[in-house]
This record gives structure tokens, sequence and C-alpha cells, in this order.
């Protein structure tokens, strides 16, 4: 009878458990892309050519840093600048291409019928990239199914219809704070990317948690660091399975603030519980945060959410909420500084609704003028530049079959910038083009304009983000006349949305 020493039969285990590693490294990182090229080949889509490990991370990388690193001139044609990559091969390849995150396919779309199709509902978010889920968490903005209806209804809820306006009151609060600090800058440069991220921050405290923002300080200050170690990191790629064995100084980092922003959350969450307990009653406030807590107790199993599922809420919110109102009211006030007339006469219809007094709600949505500066502020400097969607298993796209396990990228940019949509006068400021609302500017190309996303998952902040800037810049015009200040060098970078990357100073002067 052989017998055989454990010592044998543990090197044979483990050469075994190698040997299927190995295996499924090879399948994930050459067959599985090698398979797909040639599918989407086979159907005239091409792209840039997979490379082992990488796709075409580096690449890209090396496309983003030359663009940053040239001089720019003072234009709104941004998309070969923030967008290198994908100006470059959509001119190589087509409107529809193929490129790599790491062994991840992205099939880069810009043909508008697929963009309906795939934004119509059908398609899922794609995974959450591991720092992205930190940051965000898996709430309303990453989540699927029964649980993203649940959370969706609870946020349609909170920011729309009376809901939204009784927010009025707390956001002018918010908007004079900032006026107030404004008065010891009267015929000097301020630079107000900064202002409007602090003027952005109070906003959401007090609308969203009922709170100052010193209360929310330390989140907010976490969640930019958080953002800071996710842009540092979206290109980044490691080796299938070492982050569980090594983890780098950047995942050390953010998992000590991921359990940071949870705890000071989960602070202010006792602390409205406390606050009801003692009225003793069932009373949580009508706020987000009150909506969430009372969806977080509710006695019905199905129409309760987890303290998980409230705590991303929460993060997703303090986080997406600043970046991109911060980001739209920077690139409005950039181009109407540019633009004095239009400044001019955004100033004069505010000041035939209002005069000097404080805005009044019944008159934003008589904001015309206002509302097309807006449009056309989103269309040039869109927050969000990309939205994403995958395919689960194997569909039909237009005429193209999609394999499984395939991201599908539409770039808000580049059809923000398209002449085919917009004419030959596209990379110029025309606020008149949405005169006679956005079908019309787009010639009923509804996807030609995505500044919120489109579809049952547009952005549920939308109207919330629209009334808060639009209170913003009614005070400002109210009281300020501003233009660009020799200073301002522009230099528009992707970080998690568009931002100035040496923020926006302007001179201003008192009226």
């Amino acid at each position: 009878m052989i017998s055989f020493s454990p010592v044998i039969i543990f090197s044979s285990f483990v050469s075994v458990l190698l040997l299927l590693a190995v295996i499924k490294i090879f399948h994930k990182l050459w067959w599985t892309p090698t398979r797909i090229q040639n599918l989407m080949a086979l159907q005239g889509i091409r792209g840039p050519s997979y490379r082992l490990v990488h796709g075409n991370s580096r690449e890209i990388n090396s496309m983003r840093k030359e663009a940053m690193s040239r001089p720019k001139s003072l234009s709104h044609n941004i998309f070969p600048e923030v967008h290198p990559h994908i100006h470059s091969w959509t001119k190589t390849y087509g409107k529809t291409f193929l490129q790599w995150h790491g062994g991840k396919a992205q099939l880069v779309i810009m043909e508008p019928e697929l963009c309906k199709e795939i934004l119509n509902g059908a398609f899922p978010k794609p995974e959450t990239k591991r720092f992205v889920k930190k940051l965000l968490g898996d709430g309303l903005t990453r989540s699927e199914g029964e649980k993203w209806a649940k959370m969706r209804k609870l946020a349609n809820h909170a920011f729309h219809g009376e809901s939204l306006r009784t927010m009025i009151p707390a956001m002018i609060t918010s908007a004079e704070t900032m006026l107030q600090r404004w008065t010891s800058h009267n015929g000097k440069e301020i630079e107000v990317f900064e202002e409007f991220r602090l003027y952005t921050s109070e906003v959401i405290s007090r609308t969203a948690f009922g709170s100052s923002y010193i209360e929310g300080k330390q989140i907010f200050e976490m969640l930019i660091k958080m953002g800071f170690l996710t842009f540092k990191n979206a290109f980044n790629l490691r080796f299938p399975g070492l982050s569980k064995i090594y983890k780098t100084s950047d995942e050390i980092e953010s998992d000590k603030l991921e359990k940071g922003i949870r705890d000071f959350i989960i602070e202010i969450v006792k602390k409205r519980e406390e606050k009801a307990m003692r009225r003793q009653e069932d009373y949580f406030g009508s706020d987000f945060l009150g909506l969430l807590l009372k969806a977080y107790h509710d006695p019905n199993e199905r129409q309760r959410i987890s303290i998980d599922d409230l705590v991303d809420e929460c993060k997703a919110f303090y986080f997406a909420g600043q970046e991109t109102s911060t980001s739209l009211l920077a690139w409005t006030v950039f181009l109407l500084s540019l633009h004095t007339d239009w400044q001019e006469e955004a100033r004069n219809e505010v000041l035939q609704l209002f005069g000097k007094q404080t805005p009044n709600p019944d008159g934003f949505s008589k904001l015309k003028t206002m509302s097309m500066i807006i449009n056309e502020s989103l269309r040039l400097y869109p927050p969000v530049l990309a939205v994403e969607r995958r395919v689960e298993k194997e569909v039909r796209l237009g005429n193209l079959v999609i394999p499984a396990n395939v991201e599908l990228h539409i770039s808000s940019l580049a059809l923000h910038h398209e002449p085919q949509f917009w004419g030959q006068d596209v990379q110029l400021f025309k606020p008149e083009r949405f005169s006679e609302g956005v079908a019309k500017a787009t010639g009923n190309n509804i996807v030609a304009f995505l500044p919120f996303g489109m579809g049952p998952r547009t952005c549920v902040g939308f109207n919330f983000a629209t009334v808060e800037v639009k209170i913003a810049l009614s005070m400002i015009l109210q009281h300020y006349s501003f233009t660009l200040s020799p200073g301002y060098v522009h230099s528009p970078f992707h970080f998690l949305t568009l931002r100035p990357q040496h923020g926006v100073q302007v001179m201003l002067q008192t009226l």
C-alpha cells in the first residue's frame, strides 16, 4: 500500500491552488480581453490595443498629464484638454470605440440612438471601484433593484415639491452668510470656488441635516481627503487579489477616513434620535436626515432601511451635493465675469423680479434669462463628465451584440461639445440657445444635453441644485458686479467633477 507524507499532500494541494490561481488570472487578464476585443472587431468596433494588466490606463494617464502641462488659452473648447484620450480616439476609431481600464472593457459610445437605448433604465450601474465605494458607499447613486427603488422614493420626497420649498429660507440664510464675508472684498480680488464650497456645504448641513457647517465640518474635510485619494487612484491598477494580502498607504488611510466619516454620521444620528425621544413622540424632523431616520425605524420590515443604508445616503449627499453645485456656481460666475453683457441682463432680470429685497420662492421659476445662462454653463462645463452603465449578460444594442462584463461609457462632455448637435459655434457662450427650452436647443436630440443624466436615474438632486444656484446668483447680482481677475489661470480639469484647477478669481465691485 502506497502512503503519502503530509508534506507531499500539502505541497500538492498548494500546487493545485497556485495552478488554479494562475489559470484564473490568465483567463481574466488575457483570454477574456482578447475574446471581447475580437468579438467587437468582427462588428467593426475597434480601439487602442489592449495591454496586459494595464489595458490603456497608462496611455490615458500620459495623455492627460501632457494635456494638463500645455499652456491654455481662455477658450471654452475644453474637450481636448480634459479628456484628450476620448477626443483623440474618437477621431481615430469613430464615435463608438473600445478602450480598456486594466482588464475591464469599456465601450465608449456617442451615437445618439445608442445613448438613448442605454439610458432608458435597462442597464445597471457598473461595479463600484474600491475607493469610490468608500467615498459614496452603496446608496442611491450606486444601488440597483428594490433597494434603489426604496431609496429613490425617499430622496424624491426630500428634494421635490413642498419639501424643497421649505429648504429655501435655509439656502437664503447660507447665501447671506457668504455675502457677509464678501463685504471686505469690495474693489478687491476674491477666489469664489472656495467661497461656493463653503456656501454649498452650509446649505447641505442646514437643509438636509438640520445643523450648521461647523457641526458637519469634520465630515466635509474627511470627504475632501477621501475624494483626493479616489482621484489619485482612479487609474492605478492592482494585481487581482493583491489588495487582500497587502494594502497601500492610500488604502490604509481611506479605511481610517471611511470609519471616521461613519462615526461622525452615527453621532449626528444619535443626537437626532435623542432629541426625538425627549419630545416623547415619533418626531425625527422633515429634512433628509429625518426621513432617513423614519425609514430606519419603520415598523414595516419591507420599508425599513439599515444603518449602513442610512450612513451611505448621508455620505453620498454630503459629497455629491457639495461637489456638483460648487462646480456649477464657479463656472457660471466665471462665464458671467467673462461675458459681462449677459451678467447685466441677468442682473436686470433679478432686480425686476426682486428689487434689492430678499428673493422669494415664487420668483425663481420666472428667472428665464438666468435659467438660460445656467443651462449654457452646464453645457460648456458639465460637473459630471460621463454616464456609465454595464452589460450583465450578452445583449443587442442597436446593431451590435455586446458581450457580458463590458462597461458602457457615454461622454457627456463630448456630446455637449459636438457640432453635429450645437452647430459650428459650439465652443461659444450663447445662452440664447436655450431661449425656447432644452428640447429646442438640442433639436430634440435629448442625449446631447446630459448634465444630470437622463431617464429613471436622472440625478435626484437636480432641482435642489438648481434652486440653490439661483438663490446664490440672484443675491450676488443684487449686490455686486464682477469681472475676471488678471490673476485667473484657465485650467479646467477632471477631479471627480469638472473643477477649475487654480480656482476662479474675480474682481468685486459693490453696486
